[in-house]
């Protein structure tokens, strides 16, 4: 698969280790992880962000395996936080995860489905 990342010069630079946009071609899977949430497979949501956040990219990280990919697989993530005030920890936790991997990403603040859970995250990944 051919992977280019772009950050046009007459726009704004990321700010946070994404690319403004990821070109693919050639890929032959493309999977589409729906929002992942802070539960655990045995139904427990932690009660810190951090921890949550932490949970939400293992539960990703699982998704990927189940289909045979990985992290760098990813092009595409969207974050929705339930505050804004949880960009920054946010932010530190997914650069924990991602490394140099730079997919195109968007944040969202939002109301979320369930009030305990303090994110979710969303992807799409391609090989």
């Amino acid at each position: 698969m051919k992977r280019e990342l772009s950050n046009a010069k007459n726009v704004p630079a990321p700010r946070g280790g994404y690319s403004q946009a990821v070109k693919i071609e050639d890929f032959k899977t493309l999977l589409f992880i729906s929002g992942q949430i802070p539960v655990s497979d045995d139904d427990k949501v932690p009660e810190t962000f951090e921890d949550q956040a932490r949970l939400v990219w293992r539960n990703i990280d699982a998704q990927l395996k189940a289909a045979g990919m990985a992290k760098a697989d990813l092009v595409k993530v969207t974050t929705f936080l339930s505050d804004r005030h949880h960009a920054t920890a946010n932010r530190e936790i997914r650069s924990d995860y991602l490394g140099t991997i730079a997919p195109a990403m968007s944040v969202v603040i939002a109301s979320i489905f369930d009030e305990k859970w303090l994110l979710e995250v969303e992807a799409i990944a391609a090989r």
